[in-house]
């Protein structure tokens, strides 16, 4: 970005830069009676159900600004929420975003990062219909809100997995945590020789999957035309292991995963095995892949399982809570499952 083209947020103010901002949005559902421009937004969801997630991105938590652009962060904030509206078998129709700047921030900064939002927004057929600005001394903070609508007979939850259940995730796993060791690698080579460049060729799908991730809207349309409803659902935010432990938690149930079944791509295994990690650990506890983890009956499975789009993938089984959540590995040993992926909150143990 070219330093004499920079308009400090100050010589706009507040309302300047939301006007600034929003200026291109139009609305596109029927559902959003009224968006931008009032004290709230409007929505007429005619008997449908309502579904609305929150999350709070902020700066030297959740994204870093040294290799992360602003227009992919703006797609990044608006595509994992609306992963956590498609995890409960529901379609997203609105969001609103707030944000948090610094004065080091300039307003050609947070166009590009506008530019993401509303890419995003665009692709998945989603309005932006407000949020709210203000000061930060912390660095960048973001804060969306997403709002979707389903039947009663659609939505799927955390709670409804029964013993035998097939376990399924709709994607590879571990590909965006090792994206983020490819690029914190290299950051560190930059800050020991600031003139080095980084070497990132040929992992473009790692980088891509940690820097715009997609959610898996195409789940939910496969779902539907083969009249398969999940018996219980989830995003992987947070690593396979956590996210089907909170599954069998509010189930009441156990799960065997079985190592040789937990899809990892070429690529995430070659960085995986260049920088000594396993890659079905990085499968595991990676996160942020934004894939749906969910269960459905033997019945069901054989009601899709021959779709020629269908990227589903079996990694395990429902059992009886008293079984316990184990992994299965290639030599037929089980191990107990521990939910090691993101947590933001945790401290370290001395």
């Amino acid at each position: 970005m070219s330093d004499e083209k920079r308009t400090e947020i100050g010589q706009l103010g507040e309302f300047g830069l939301i006007d600034y901002l929003t200026k291109k949005i139009k609305l596109k559902n029927e559902s959003s009676e009224k968006g931008v421009g009032d004290d709230a937004a409007v929505l007429n969801y005619e008997g449908k159900k309502t579904v609305v997630t929150t999350d709070l991105l902020l700066e030297g938590i959740h994204f870093d600004l040294t290799y992360t652009p602003m227009k992919h962060l703006g797609y990044k904030s608006i595509a994992v929420n609306l992963s956590d509206v498609y995890a409960m078998n529901a379609t997203p129709k609105q969001v609103t975003v707030s944000i948090g700047v610094s004065s080091k921030m300039s307003v050609e900064a947070l166009e590009e990062f506008y530019e993401g939002v509303y890419a995003a927004c665009d692709r998945y057929g989603v309005d932006v219909i407000g949020g709210d600005t203000t000061s930060s001394f912390t660095g960048f903070t973001i804060s969306v809100t997403a709002l979707g609508e389903a039947s009663d007979d659609e939505l799927a939850y955390r709670n409804g997995a029964q013993v035998n259940d097939l376990i399924c995730v709709s994607g590879d796993l571990g590909a965006a945590y090792m994206g983020l060791q490819l690029l914190e690698r290299e950051k560190k080579v930059f800050e020991a020789a600031p003139g080095a460049q980084p070497d990132l060729s040929g992992y473009d799908y790692l980088l891509q999957r940690f820097l715009k991730p997609e959610p898996r809207r195409e789940v939910k349309t496969l779902l539907d035309k083969v009249g398969v409803k999940p018996t219980s659902m989830i995003d992987i935010s947070d690593g396979l292991s956590s996210e089907i432990m909170h599954i069998c938690k509010q189930s009441k149930k156990g799960c065997r995963l079985w190592e040789n079944k937990i899809p990892v791509h070429p690529s995430t295994a070659k960085l995986a095995e260049e920088m000594g990690i396993n890659p079905v650990v990085a499968g595991l506890n990676g996160g942020e892949d934004y894939e749906l983890l969910f269960t459905i009956s033997l019945e069901d499975f054989e009601k899709f399982k021959n779709q020629d789009e269908s990227d589903v993938f079996i990694v395990g089984h429902i059992t009886d809570e008293s079984k316990g959540c184990y992994l299965v590995t290639n030599d037929d040993n089980e191990i107990e499952l521990q939910a090691q992926g993101w947590n933001p909150i945790k401290k370290d143990v001395k």
